[in-house]
């Protein structure tokens, strides 16, 4: 019988980010990479009228560059952000009217380059949020910007897309429930089955499509006309349009609400990653003290995303969580990912086959995400233990939730009516309305606290 001392020891499998795999080893796990970020990244890019194949390369660019500058130490790979449709979506309906009036539109560069401009304003402030907490840390940033802010505005904007996600689904709706329901089926019967239980969304619209076909409403006229490597529609920003400025303050402000998913992503990892570091006897990296430089790198790769005419970006939960499940962290293998996404969107017949994916498709896939955006929100003040109890945070986020959904449904174009000549010359988005409503009301309530009235306050509740 073979002794305690007779054992092999069992081999830890996993790369950490500074491992680089065998070739063939980071070209599968690479490839993986790109097959999780593909669906949500190009259903953005759909939604918005932006370039399928401009969208890949910014991907696969962008989450290069932000390696690079988070000094290849904390793995991210960055795809499209579904924060920012409900914005873009108003500022292009407002100053390229074609973008969304004609439903036979897939793509429109005209609204594209006025995004551009608020896409970089974005960038600056990511930026500099990360700066800042390199300099003051995290809490001073949390006064600001608490749970109650962050988890709302989330909410307003998964909400506020309601109409667009019904209105696609209404082109069709047997396609859109079809792909809706087989789309939940999937995210609820596959999860934790691994790399299938990462791609509910790609499944979903690969069921839909397939019912779009069997009722006889797809085109695949382009397909046919489309070259097989065909050059990215880049776009510059158009710096020269006065109405482009306008967009800046409107797009930043959704910063508010990545920064939390962004920092909540790089905690998760640090986790993994130092868990994986014990098994293999390595010191643990601790990264998860690394927020502020990561937010510099989201902000470079928004950098890049604004400069080529990309969907705004954001670090991606799902790679995340794909990482986790493979324990592979390396950064080596996320920069293969991102050069397989550059060349991807060199694929002509790839841009046009995604731009055949009827609307309802779309809008049965945007129903499930929208509403998740929005329960995500939910969750960040569960996870915080906001105390809805308080006067102080219920006032901050029924404001926000109001004026944010309301505005958004109720108010011509979703609009307030306060014009600010060069920056809002036909009114106040409702979801930006919402965010600066909910920043003064709460900076009100940190320079006169209730303390100051004898007022006790009770910020979290201990559950």
């Amino acid at each position: 019988m073979a002794t305690v001392s007779d054992e092999k020891p069992i081999k830890v499998v996993g790369y950490m980010p500074a491992d680089t795999p065998p070739l063939g080893a980071m070209l599968s796990l690479g490839f993986q990479q790109v097959l999780t970020m593909f669906p949500a990244t190009i259903l953005v890019a759909l939604l918005t009228k932006f370039d399928v194949g401009v969208t890949l390369l910014a991907s696969g660019v962008g989450t290069i560059i932000a390696l690079l500058v988070a000094r290849r130490k904390i793995p991210m790979y960055y795809g499209s952000s579904f924060s920012y449709i409900a914005v873009v979506i108003t500022v292009m309906s407002l100053y390229a009217n074609d973008c969304f009036s004609n439903p036979a539109t897939t793509y429109c560069p005209a609204g594209v380059r006025i995004v551009q401009v608020g896409i970089l304003g974005t960038a600056i402030v990511e930026i500099l949020i990360g700066l800042l907490i390199m300099r003051v840390g995290k809490a001073a940033l949390d006064k600001v910007l608490p749970p109650i802010i962050t988890g709302c505005l989330a909410i307003v904007i998964g909400i506020a897309l309601a109409g667009t996600a019904l209105n696609n689904a209404g082109t069709h709706w047997p396609v859109a429930f079809i792909t809706l329901l087989v789309t939940v089926g999937f995210s609820v019967y596959l999860n934790g089955k691994g790399l299938l239980g990462m791609l509910p969304i790609l499944f979903g619209a690969i069921v839909g499509y397939g019912a779009a076909a069997a009722f006889g409403i797809i085109d695949y006229s382009a397909i046919a006309t489309a070259h097989w490597v065909q050059a990215p529609r880049i776009t510059l920003p158009a710096f020269e349009d006065p109405r482009a400025w306008g967009a800046v303050i409107s797009i930043a402000l959704i910063a508010i609400a990545t920064v939390p998913e962004s920092t909540a992503h790089l905690y998760q990892m640090s986790l993994y990653i130092d868990a994986l570091a014990n098994e293999l006897k390595r010191p643990a990296l601790k990264i998860k003290e690394l927020i502020g430089l990561n937010l510099v790198a989201d902000g470079a790769d928004d950098l890049v995303v604004g400069m080529l005419g990309g969907c705004a970006g954001t670090n991606y939960g799902e790679n995340n969580s794909l990482m986790a499940i493979t324990r592979n962290y390396s950064v080596p293998v996320l920069m293969t990912a991102g050069v397989m996404a550059i060349l991807l969107g060199f694929i002509g017949k790839l841009a046009a086959l995604v731009q055949t994916i009827p609307t309802a498709v779309v809008g049965g896939l945007s129903i499930y995400l929208f509403g998740v955006i929005g329960m995500q929100g939910v969750a960040l003040i569960q996870s915080e233990k906001v105390n809805l109890f308080e006067p102080r945070q219920l006032a901050v986020g029924a404001i926000i939730l109001v004026s944010g959904i309301g505005g958004s449904i109720a108010l011509p174009n979703g609009l307030f009516p306060f014009v600010i000549p060069g920056i809002f010359p036909n009114g106040i988005p409702a979801i930006v309305f919402s965010a600066i409503l909910g920043i003064l009301i709460n900076l009100v309530f940190v320079l006169l606290p209730p303390s100051l009235f004898g007022v006790k306050e009770r910020e979290n509740l201990n559950v």
